[in-house]
């Protein structure tokens, strides 16, 4: 077993183990070359006040002021026990052509799809989700109708920030809008930021705006010059830049780039945003570090595992000094192409120091060795199996430490990593989270592993949903809002196959990524970067993933993450 939740066995056990339909598909979608990807339906985020050019049945949609996702409105479609309020437009495509679907919605049952194709759904009754759906058009199809609805006897649901990406009909308009100008910020809070700009020009017309965070992460469309961007997380640095489009479409080149802090919020986010893959130089083939940084942009690195050499003394796997050896050259190598790193202390097995330090002060002092000896930035406690995770005195005795180093160490982060169910913590997990909020532990990031569920087939969907689980009992316990509580939220995946035999593709991934940007979550990590390779059929392994992918493909799109 190799999971990162499994894979620790004791050493003579993992010796002998080496010699012996997701709720939505992501991923780019290449289009024809004539014509840029852009969304081509009117009235996106419905921002114009009414329903119109979407069409509701029974009359049921209406466009209300709260609760929205993006701007300043939303559809909102109030389903009875005789019809499903299903609000469709109808566009012009192009024939044989790929098209992205994508919309944020909220409600019990929602539905997003294509009349006549794909569709997909998603139970988010407390917050918007995103749903997406991909399809090609038919050898002569010119028109397709894109449609979200409830359920009957379901109740109200919303739906905003609709989006068809893909090039338009029509076939002549090949023309790009030129790009929109003199774009900045006209306002801000700690969960929004609000810009305007100079309009676009287009040989036959502009019918929308796109703003973009960070280059490629659109967060909303607009038919006007300005808007609003809700959903941020408070203290936070955003760069964002604004897209025209036509009818076609066609979209133009971006806007000049204009970089916008949110406001410090009242609840307590953090700002701390980290795309840590794992990297384990005692097993699987390890790659250098600077050959995977150098080939996906990652920065930073989860280091495996610091446990107990005996006592209350930490070392890199129980038995490695924390200076002088192979970790500390990974550590060099990783620092000199510009990253860091931060050490996960615990794991599934071996000897560790949370049950083997008698007091909080005298772990405290083990994590203060550890911090030290590379003058960290951030620690993470990865809490797992009966000996920490389900021992309450051990739980606390953590919690304390964290505490205390916290305290003598101003600035650091720390970061608990704990398993989870496909609806979010267990009894275990809804204890830690509680006696940090008791012990004014002050943790920066609850991590989950969202995998080994036990079955669960739907990677994407439960991960969602686990994490919506997570951030429900944050707010329960220590009285945040949604933005607040994402903010104190991780996900730590595991690439390929799991111990179970799940399977997280790289498609998955890349929707857990996306959501994890579009909700402003803290952290984005997988196990690991040695598992980080092809080897389709070939199970669970330490150094391949089990699946058919490119090398370093799920670092690449970990790398991605910005929250």
């Amino acid at each position: 077993m190799f999971s990162r939740r499994k894979r620790r066995s004791s050493r003579p056990r993992l010796l002998a183990l080496i010699g012996s339909a997701a709720l939505a598909v992501a991923g780019a979608v290449a289009l024809p070359a004539t014509a840029q990807a852009a969304n081509v339906l009117s009235n996106a985020g419905f921002e114009s006040g009414s329903t119109s050019p979407w069409t509701c049945s029974g009359g049921l949609g209406s466009v209300v002021s709260s609760p929205v996702h993006g701007g300043t409105k939303a559809l909102s479609g109030a389903a009875s026990s005789s019809d499903n309020a299903k609000c469709s437009q109808t566009v012009s495509v192009q024939p044989n052509t790929a098209y992205t679907l994508s919309g944020w919605v909220r409600g019990n049952y929602v539905y997003l799809g294509v009349d006549g194709g794909a569709s997909t759904w998603t139970q988010s009754p407390t917050a918007y989700s995103l749903l997406t759906v991909q399809f090609t058009t038919g050898a002569s199809q010119t028109s397709a109708t894109v449609y979200t609805q409830g359920w009957y006897a379901q109740g109200t649901y919303y739906a905003d920030d609709i989006s068809l990406d893909g090039p338009g009909g029509g076939g002549g308009d090949t023309q790009a809008p030129t790009a929109p100008t003199a774009l900045k910020s006209t306002g801000k809070t700690s969960t929004s930021v609000s810009l305007s700009w100079t309009g676009a020009s287009d040989n036959v017309g502009v019918t929308g705006y796109d703003i973009y965070s960070g280059g490629s992460n659109k967060l909303l469309t607009v038919s006007g010059t300005s808007a609003t961007v809700s959903g941020l997380s408070p203290s936070t640095a955003y760069a964002f830049t604004v897209k025209a489009h036509d009818a076609a479409g066609n979209a133009s080149a971006a806007s000049n780039s204009v970089s916008v802090t949110t406001d410090q919020g009242s609840g307590g986010g953090t700002g701390f945003k980290q795309a840590a893959p794992y990297f384990y130089t005692g097993w699987g083939d390890p790659p250098s570090p600077a050959t995977v940084m150098n080939a996906t942009g990652v920065k930073w690195f989860t280091m495996a595992f610091v446990l107990s050499s005996g006592g209350c003394n930490p070392a890199w796997d129980g038995q490695r000094a924390l200076t002088g050896g192979q970790d500390q050259t990974a550590v060099n190598a990783i620092r000199s192409a510009g990253g860091d790193v931060v050490p996960s202390i615990g794991g599934w097995s071996g000897n560790k120091l949370g049950p083997n330090c008698s007091t909080p002060e005298a772990l405290a002092g083990a994590y203060q060795k550890v911090i030290d000896a590379y003058g960290l930035k951030a620690i993470d406690v990865d809490i797992e199996n009966s000996d920490e995770f389900e021992n309450e005195a051990v739980q606390d005795r953590i919690l304390g430490a964290l505490k205390i180093v916290k305290a003598n160490n101003p600035g650091l982060r720390t970061i608990l990593t704990f398993g989870t169910s496909t609806t979010g913590p267990t009894y275990y997990g809804n204890r830690l989270i509680e006696q940090s909020k008791a012990l004014n532990a002050d943790i920066d990031v609850f991590t989950i592993m969202p995998f080994d569920f036990g079955g669960g087939s739907d990677m994407y969907g439960s991960t969602v949903n686990a994490a919506e689980g997570v951030k429900t009992k944050l707010k329960s316990v220590f009285g945040w809002d949604d933005t607040t509580a994402y903010a104190h939220i991780g996900i730590s995946g595991m690439n390929g196959l799991s111990d179970q035999q799940e399977t997280t593709t790289p498609a998955i991934w890349t929707q857990v990524k996306d959501w994890s940007n579009s909700h402003h979550i803290a952290r984005l990590a997988f196990w690991s970067v040695n598992r980080d390779r092809p080897c389709a059929g070939g199970g669970v392994a330490e150094n391949c993933s089990g699946i058919s992918q490119d090398n370093w493909q799920f670092t690449k799109i970990t790398a991605g993450f910005t929250g």
